[in-house]
Parts: C-alpha cells; structure tokens; sequence
C-alpha cells in the first residue's frame, strides 16, 4: 500500500471539515476549520497553536487570502518537524549492522522486523533476522512464518529461553554467514514493567559484546492508532534501550495520522519509517513531503 492511500482515513477527516461545502474562502470561520481540522487528526496543540498563528499572521498582514497559499504555508512548517533530523538507518560501525526492534505487544513489532528484513532484501542487501521474543512462542513461530513467506534466515531460541542469548547467537551467525543486517524482534514489554525493561538493557549490553559497538539502531515502534497516547508509553524505552529512531504503524486504520508530527516533536526522535497495511511492503521509510502533502494534497 502507498502512503498515500495508507493516510487515507486522516486526509478524509482533514479534507471534510475544509472543503466540505465546495472551494472555501479564507474567512476567521475557515481558519478556525484548519485548526480544528489539524487537533482532530491528532497534531498537538503545541504545534497547532503557532502554524495557526502563522497562518493568521499571513493572512492579516502578509495579504495572504487564498486556501492554496495558507494551506502551502501549513504544510511547509509541519514538514519542518519531521525534517530536523537524518531519516535514513544508521550504517554499522561493522557488518553485520545490528537493528534492535522494541516496544509493547501489540504495537506491529514483529511483523515491522520482518517488513524491514524484506526491504532490505528487496535493496540488494543479505539481512538475518533474530526472534528474541522468547516470552511468547506464538512470537517466535509468527517471525518464523514471514521469515520463510520472504525468504530471509532467522535465528531462533527455545520459549522462554534468553533472549539475550538469542541476539548474541544471531549476530556471531550474521557474522559467520556473510550478513550485511541483523533484525532482532524484542520481547514486547510492558512499559511498567520494571524487570523486563532490565531485560532490554541486557540485550543491549549483549548485543556490543557480540559485536563491538552494536546495536547500531534500536527502532521503537509504536502502534499509530494510539495516537498521542503512544508518547508516554516511549519515554521509557528511549530511556532504557537508548532508542535511535521510531516506526509508527497501523496508519491505515486511523484518523488521527497528524500523531507523527507529536510523536517526532515531543521525543525528540526521527521517525524513520512508517506501517501502512499489512502486507510485506506495507512499510516505508518516512518522506517528509510525501507524508504532508498525504494528509494535506495539494490542488
């Protein structure tokens, strides 16, 4: 799926309340529509408030009163939100490069591990993947399964098994086998749970010992229909695992897209990649301008 049919559900909500009687006018009532417009797909009030004082500004004493032009302005400064910071995957300090995959049950973890092995295949590359979610068997056999629906070796321990132990494993065979990336899918802990984000760090701790300087990325999906909700979830795991980039997922079956622009301002985070579907190339890597001009087409 595209990413523009991905936001599907989003761009609706936003299109209906500022389009929804023909080709407005820029009037205080339409401007108070693009404000409501952009809290209800979810951007913060921290963004909304000063893109709408921009866009008030323009129009008051710019002479600005054409929809195109504010609506240009609107996409020129959340565009800049997500393009403060690289969006491309961190390269390894050595081969393979080590990407961690973290974040709670529920969110797209392991099937975001198997979509971005596939991209990376599908790239010329020669990923291996690690299933280290050894608290659930149902995790292990689900990473199994799309390893050998995409073609891509993985690694896999016994329930209830070390997880760390799993990673360790997953790397030295990367290394024996020629692998340019090693995906490892994570338990999905619980944010409140004290023992298992101990257990993250190990993994990390771990993982630079079975290869010096590794992990170079550790990706936190978060599950896009949460909205800002996934925010306070996050706070831990960037404290824990030291994360380097963000994948929000499930874009498809929201209308409250605009949480990216929270999510990347408020953790400070890039956000690398985005879920649009279920399907094995329903992942993409974040474009800022293709992901505004998504929730916001121009004419």
């Amino acid at each position: 799926m595209s990413l523009f049919a991905g936001l599907a559900k989003t761009r609706g909500g936003l299109l209906a309340r500022l389009f929804g009687s023909g080709e407005p006018k820029v009037t205080p009532e339409w401007l108070e529509a693009l404000e409501e417009a952009l809290l209800r797909a979810d951007v913060a009030v921290t963004l909304v408030d000063p893109v709408m004082a921009q866009a008030r500004d323009l129009v008051a004493h710019e002479g600005i009163d054409t929809v195109p032009k504010v609506l240009d302005a609107v996409r020129q400064a959340l565009m800049a939100v997500l393009a403060t910071r690289d969006l491309s995957l961190n390269a390894g300090a050595a081969a393979p490069r080590v990407i961690l995959v973290v974040g709670v049950n529920g969110s797209g973890k392991t099937t975001t591990a198997a979509k971005l092995a596939k991209r990376l295949k599908d790239a010329g590359e020669r990923p291996l993947l690690a299933a280290a979610d050894t608290f659930r068997a149902a995790a292990i056999e689900q990473l199994q399964t799309w390893a050998a629906r995409i073609g891509v070796p993985v690694i896999a321990g016994k329930p209830n098994g070390d997880p760390a132990a799993v990673v360790f494993d997953a790397i030295g065979a990367g290394i024996a086998r020629g692998a340019t990336t090693v995906i490892a899918d994570t338990a999905g802990r619980l944010h409140t749970k004290g023992h298992l984000m101990d257990e993250l760090g190990k993994i990390v701790r771990v993982a630079g010992r079975a290869r010096d300087g590794a992990p170079d990325e550790v990706l936190l999906v978060l599950d896009g229909t949460a909205g800002q909700n996934a925010i306070q979830q996050a706070r831990q795991f960037t404290a824990t695992a030291s994360v380097t980039g963000l994948v929000v997922t499930k874009l498809d079956g929201t209308a409250k897209g605009g949480a990216v622009f929270a999510i990347a301002s408020e953790l400070g985070l890039p956000v690398k990649l985005l879920g649009v579907g279920e399907k094995a190339d329903d992942l993409v890597p974040m474009d800022p301008r293709a992901f505004v001009d998504a929730l916001l087409p121009r004419a």
